[in-house]
Formats: structure tokens, sequence, C-alpha cells
């Protein structure tokens, strides 16, 4: 799943249920084994609370989706860039496909690391020389000592990516939080676009404050000071209790229902499913609250109109992190810029509908090089 701002007042309330649930089965066996709830249907309850705590995501994934034909699983390169940053954080960096071909750069969403490139990386990596990097603080990549998880700080750490990719102009493609480091990207580095940069690829992302442009925008972004914002300093503060709850939410099988109304549509398979749930209950919720933060900071508007490179804007026709309009609105500003739309899908299209999404990709490349 992918960590947006909208959503993580919705985790938080599935992960408090998860914790009421426990809490509640314990209690009630607790108080049967006392005599003071008597009766087998209060040992039965309290016994289906408590294995459900920990087991029922062997019960409600089948429930809600079939496997399908390929799924996804974490797939590693062994050829592999260690980059120290000034911050004292290290990124992981690895190369897929053959050295000659046209460098993508993927920069993944807040949230998952860069194992979700699952299905990219294997049908693009034949012709391309697809390079994948882990954000400071998920996956393979250490977190900055400075905690400085800024929309900035990793624009820097993706121009450190670029200067490592070899000698021909590569392609930026970012997914929600990976597109607002490629736009952040091209306003600090404007004299890499059309000499180091031939194109970007922008997917389910925004230009501005992701709570402007997510479902119910209107209502988040009046509970952004008074109430989102508290949650996420609170969970910097108490990281190791949210990260209890997120695993206990995961294993009883409430994540993957936040992740389908967050990410997916419907079609995706049951393993998709599975491997977005486990990818988001890996992060840690520290670095995750502070990513947040620094998304709500965003708002790159401006740089739009300066991109002279060509643009191509990807979105899930149903996607409600970052809905359509947003899409629409870069179009419209983008001087050199084409739309694409996949469908059926949501924020994760690039896994729900991941033939779609390589063959827009491949089109696009072939155009720029």
């Amino acid at each position: 799943m992918i960590f947006m701002p909208h959503n993580f007042l919705l985790v938080w309330l599935f992960q408090l249920l998860s914790v009421g649930v426990l809490g509640g089965g314990i209690y009630i066996l607790y108080e049967w084994y006392e005599r003071e709830l008597v009766g087998t249907p209060y040992l039965v309850a309290g016994l289906v609370m408590f294995l459900w705590s920990f087991g029922g995501r062997f019960i409600s994934l089948p429930l809600l989706r079939r496997p399908g034909a390929e799924e996804p699983k974490f797939m590693r390169s062994k050829t592999v860039q260690r980059l120290p940053r000034p911050d004292g954080s290290v990124l992981q960096v690895e190369f897929f496909g053959p050295e000659d071909g046209q460098p993508i750069i993927l920069s993944h969403g807040w949230g998952p690391n860069s194992t979700i490139w699952y299905y990219a990386k294997r049908q693009l990596s034949d012709r391309f020389r697809v390079i994948v990097w882990d954000l400071p603080g998920l996956g393979k990549s250490t977190k900055p000592k400075n905690n400085d998880h800024s929309i900035e700080k990793y624009a820097r750490d993706l121009e450190a990516v670029v200067a490592i990719a070899g000698d021909k102009p590569v392609i930026l493609v970012g997914h929600s939080m990976g597109g607002m480091i490629n736009l952040t990207f091209c306003r600090l580095f404007p004299e890499q676009l059309g000499s180091r940069v031939a194109g970007l690829i922008l997917v389910d992302t925004t230009y501005t404050n992701p709570v402007k442009t997510c479902i119910f925008s209107n209502l988040v972004r009046k509970l952004q000071k008074p109430l989102l914002e508290p949650i996420l300093y609170l969970t910097i503060v108490l990281w190791p209790v949210f990260w209890l709850m997120t695993w206990l939410s995961y294993l009883n099988g409430s994540l993957f229902i936040t992740v389908e109304l967050s990410g997916f549509t419907g079609t995706e398979t049951r393993g998709q499913l599975s491997f977005a749930g486990l990818l988001s209950a890996l992060g840690s919720p520290g670095v995750l609250a502070r990513g947040t933060l620094g998304m709500l900071k965003f708002d790159e508007t401006d740089t739009l109109a300066t991109i002279n490179v060509p643009v191509l804007v990807m979105c899930g026709a149903s996607d409600i992190a970052t809905k359509p309009v947003a899409s629409d609105r870069m179009k419209a500003e983008l001087p050199y810029s084409e739309r694409v739309t996949l469908k059926p899908g949501g924020h994760m299209a690039l896994m729900e509908q991941n033939q779609q999404f390589a063959d827009a990709v491949s089109r696009f490349c072939a155009g720029c090089s």
C-alpha cells in the first residue's frame, strides 16, 4: 500500500480496531476463566477473537481475491551499488537489463520499497536498463541521521542515482511520491533536463499537497492541522507501538482491506493484494510519518510549465489517492506531455494493470530515445 496523507487516518483506525479485537478476546477469555462470564458461547467468542487476531489473514485473503497466473515476489538484483549520502543515509541502487540499453530510473511511492516494481523489472528489462532504488529508510536504504525526509532531500538523492546511470540520457519514472520527487528534481536541477534527462513518466501522482487532490479532499484538508498532523507526530514518538499495531492488522487481515480500498479496484489478484499488504507492513511507521509530513509541504505547481522535456502522465481511472483531475491539470500545464489512463485501475494500477503500464512505458521511451 502507498502511504498518503488521506489513508494514514484509515490505517490508524483499522489498527485501533485490531487492538480492540485482540484486547476484547483476551478480556472475554479471562472473565470466562474467572467464572465472571459463564457458558460455552463466551469461550467460543473469546477464542475466535483471539485466534482471528493472529490468523485472520489466512481466511480473509482467500475470500477477497483469487490467485493469478503470475504473482509478484521479492526480486532483487545481483548488480547493486550502495551510495553513501552526506546526511548519513546509504541508498540501495539496483540494475536490471542490458548495460547498453536505454536507462530508466524507477522511483517508488511512499510505503513500499523498490520490490514493488516486480512486473516492470520483468517486462522492461529485456530491452531497457532498468534502475531501481529504495527511498531512504525503506527497503535496504538506510534513513538519514538528521531525520530529513523532505521531498527536496529525496530529489537530491535521485540526482545522485542519475549520476551513476551511465552515459545515455535517462527516463525518470515516478509513482505517487516518486512522481513528486521527479517534479522537485526538475526544479532543483533544471540544467539536467534535455541533457542527462530525456523524459519523465509521472504515475498516479500530483503536483501539490496530496490532500488537495485526494478523495474527500475538502474534509481531509480541514482535518490536516487538528487531527492528521498530531497523529503523524505521535507516530514518530511511539513508532514501535504503531509498528506492532501494523503487524497485528496484517496478521488479522484488516490491513488488506485498507490496501484494497486505497490502492486497487477489485481486479487485482490474491498475490498482488498480499504482496502490497506485506510491503506496507515492513516500513517503519516513524519513517513513514516523517515522509508523510514532508508531502504535506509539497507544491510544484509552478514547476510544471518549466519542464522542457517530453512527459507521460499516467493515472488509474479510479485512483482515489491522487484523483485523475490531478493528472488532467499536469497534462494541461506541462508543455510537452501526453496522457494515458489505465483501466480498470486505482492507485496501484502499475501492479493491477501491469501489462498496460509496461506497454505505455515502452512506447513513450521508444519515442524519447
